[in-house]
C-alpha cells in the first residue's frame, strides 16, 4: 500500500481491521490530516465547520511568527475568539514539556475553552495533548517543523520532577501541516526528523525481541508501516537534505504515518527503543546540570548509531556463540531464542554500521557525535550502562547490559 493512503482515516482503519495479529488496536480518530501549502488557510476552515468558538493557540516566540500570528488572524476573522498561550522559555532559552509549562497553559487558558491548536514542534505538542486531555477539550496538531513522529500520536513525553515519563493520552482530532512553513523550518529540525526516523532501524529490531522473549505484544501492520516510512525516508535522503517540497513532504508524511502506527498499537514500540532510552538519560542529565537541551531528533540519531553499534557486535556474537553454537547449556532464554537466530541475524544485517548511519546524517546536515551535542564522555558511559532502566520494556540494550553484564 501506498504510504499516502494511511492519511485516510477510512482507509487506515480498513487496514486495522484486517489485521490478524489478535492484538487490541486503536482506531484512529483523527478526522483528516492535509500535508500542502495551504494547510493553515484550511485548519481555519476546519475549526469553523467544527462550530469551535474558544480556541486555545499554544506557541512559543518561534512558532507564533512562522504561523501562529497568521492562523490567529483567519480565527478570528472566522468570528472565532482566540486566546494565545506564548511558552515561557527557561534561563537556557528552552520550552520544556515541564510542570511549568502545564501550569502556565492551565492558568493562560479560558474556562470556555472547546478546542486546543498545538501550533509548534513536539515540545509544544507533548504539553498541549497533556493539557488538552485533563480538560476534557480536544486538540488539532498544526506542526511547523518536520523534526518528530509524535504529533499524530496519543503519547506525550514529560519531564516531571526532572524524570521523563510518557504518558498515553489522546491523538489529535485533526493534522495541519503546512509546507510553506515546513519548508522554512531550520535545517537543525528537518536533520533532527530525519535522525528520529533512522532510530527505527533499532527500534523495530527491540520490539521484535521483546516480543519473542516477554510476549510483548506484536503488530505486523504497525511493523510494517513504520519500516516503510522508514525506507521511504532513506530513498528520499537527497530531497530532504535539499529542501525540496518533494522532500519537506516525504519527511513529514513519514513522520506522520510513524505516529499513526503508534498510534494503532496504542504504545511506542514501533518507533522507540534502547537508541530512545540513552536519548532520554541525555536529556534528563541536561535539566539536571542546568544546561541547553539539544534537539530530540538529534540526540535519537546519534544514540542510534552507538546502539546499532552494539548490536550489531555483541548481541550478534551472542545469537551465533551463545545460542547457534550452544554453548553454556540450555535455558529458557537460548530456548526462545534459538528458531529467531536467522531472522534476527538477517535483520541485524539490515541495520546500518557506524559509517552507514553517519553518511546518511551528514548528508541532510545532522549531528553526528555525542562531543557535538555536549556530551561527556562519562555520561556517555554511564548512560549505555544505565538507559535500559529508564523503561520498563525488555530491549536488547536490557539484555545486554543485565544478562551479559556488560
Amino acid at each position: 500500500m501506498n504510504l499516502s493512503t494511511y492519511l485516510d482515516q477510512s482507509a487506515f482503519t480498513d487496514e486495522i481491521r484486517k489485521c490478524t495479529c489478535g492484538n487490541a488496536h486503536v482506531e484512529p480518530r483523527i478526522e483528516t490530516i492535509e500535508i500542502h501549502d495551504e494547510a493553515i488557510g484550511n485548519a481555519a476552515k476546519y475549526l469553523k465547520t467544527k462550530d469551535f468558538r474558544h480556541p486555545v493557540m499554544v506557541v512559543d516566540a518561534n512558532t507564533v511568527a512562522a504561523a501562529g500570528k497568521r492562523l490567529a488572524q483567519l480565527l478570528t476573522e472566522n468570528h472565532m475568539s482566540c486566546t494565545v498561550v506564548s511558552l515561557s522559555p527557561n534561563e537556557n532559552g528552552d520550552v520544556l514539556a515541564d510542570e511549568k509549562a502545564i501550569v502556565q497553559v492551565l492558568l493562560e487558558s479560558p474556562k470556555d475553552a472547546d478546542v486546543f491548536l498545538a501550533v509548534g514542534a513536539g515540545t509544544i505538542h507533548d504539553i498541549t495533548r497533556f493539557v488538552s486531555f485533563k480538560l476534557g477539550v480536544p486538540f488539532v496538531a498544526v506542526p511547523t517543523a518536520p523534526s518528530v513522529d509524535g504529533f499524530n500520536s496519543m503519547g506525550s513525553p514529560l519531564i516531571i520532577k526532572g524524570i521523563k515519563t510518557t504518558y498515553q493520552l489522546q491523538s489529535p482530532i485533526a493534522v495541519f501541516a503546512d509546507l510553506a512553513v515546513l519548508k522554512e523550518a531550520p535545517l537543525a529540525m528537518r536533520a533532527a526528523g530525519f535522525g528520529d526516523m533512522l532510530a527505527k532501524f533499532t527500534s523495530l529490531l527491540d520490539w521484535r525481541f521483546s516480543h519473542i522473549m516477554k510476549d510483548e505484544p506484536f503488530c505486523p501492520l504497525s511493523y510494517q508501516i513504520t519500516e516503510h516510512a522508514l525506507q521511504q525516508c532513506i530513498t528520499h535522503m537527497d530531497a530532504i537534505a535539499t529542501g525540496t517540497k518533494a522532500g519537506i513532504y516525504k519527511l513529514m508524511e513519514s513522520l506522520i504515518v510513524s505516529g499513526l502506527s503508534m498510534l494503532l498499537t496504542g504504545n511506542s514500540n514501533s518507533a522507540s527503543g534502547g537508541e530512545h532510552h540513552v536519548s532520554h538519560v541525555w536529556e534528563m542529565a541536561a535539566i539536571k546540570d542546568n544546561k541547553k537541551q539539544q534537539l530530540h531528533g538529534a540526540k535519537v540519531g546519534v544514540t542510534s548509531i552507538l546502539i546499532a553499534q552494539r548490536y550489531k557486535s555483541e548481541f550478534r556474537e551472542f545469537l551465533v556463540k551463545g545460542v547457534s553454537e550452544d554453548i553454556g547449556g540450555q535455558d529458557d532464554f537460548k530456548l526462545r531464542l534459538k528458531p529467531h537466530v536467522a531472522s534476527l541475524l538477517a535483520q541485524l544485517d539490515q541495520i546500518p554500521d557506524q559509517e552507514g548511519y553517519r553518511s546518511m546524517l551528514k548528508i541532510v546536515g545532522g549531528v553526528l557525535t555525542p562531543e557535538e551535542l555536549n556530551v561527556s564522555e562519562a555520561l556517555l558511559e554511564s548512560s549505555l550502562k544505565e538507559a535500559h532502566r529508564v523503561r520498563a520494556r525488555y530491549t536488547i540494550l536490557r539484555f545486554l547490559n543485565e544478562r551479559l553484564q556488560v
